[in-house]
């Protein structure tokens, strides 16, 4: 699997995130403020309010996204023998980035998703080798892969 490319496919979604975070907040924002050269009506300030509290719930996504994609420039994807930051893990069959939280994403024909080393099953994982198994929940999980 091509590691450049997982980096590479995670940036972007991570940008295209924050672009649609960005443009709901400039569209809430720009909602919210109000022409005062025109006599205003009682309606106008409920919305422009209303507006204004829709505006700072996107302020936050727009902070979590260009942290992501800080971190995630940072973080070295090269080769790994052990589960740290910048590893790719299989385990159940299904590969799991080392990075920053994200959904599924698909990436060169494989399905992924990114888990942050504040996940509880990283704490589990961490430093483990393909081949080492552990129980989380309950369940007992080998690690097929680190890539």
């Amino acid at each position: 699997m091509n590691k450049n490319a997982v980096k590479a496919t995670m940036l972007r979604l991570e940008r295209e995130e924050l672009e649609h975070a960005v443009g709901k907040y400039q569209e809430y924002l720009e909602s919210a403020r109000l022409d005062r050269t025109e006599p205003l009506e009682p309606d106008e300030k409920g919305q422009a309010r209303t507006a204004a509290i829709y505006a700072e719930s996107f302020e936050q996504p727009v902070h979590v996204h260009t942290d992501k994609i800080e971190k995630l420039q940072s973080i070295d994807f090269g080769p790994k023998m052990k589960v740290e930051e910048g590893a790719i893990v299989k385990f159940g069959g299904r590969h799991f980035v080392i990075a920053v939280a994200t959904g599924r994403f698909n990436c060169e024909g494989n399905c992924l998703m990114g888990i942050s080393v504040f996940a509880p099953i990283f704490s589990e994982i961490e430093d483990k080798k393909a081949g080492d198994a552990i129980v989380f929940n309950g369940r007992k999980i080998v690690l097929e892969e680190v890539l």
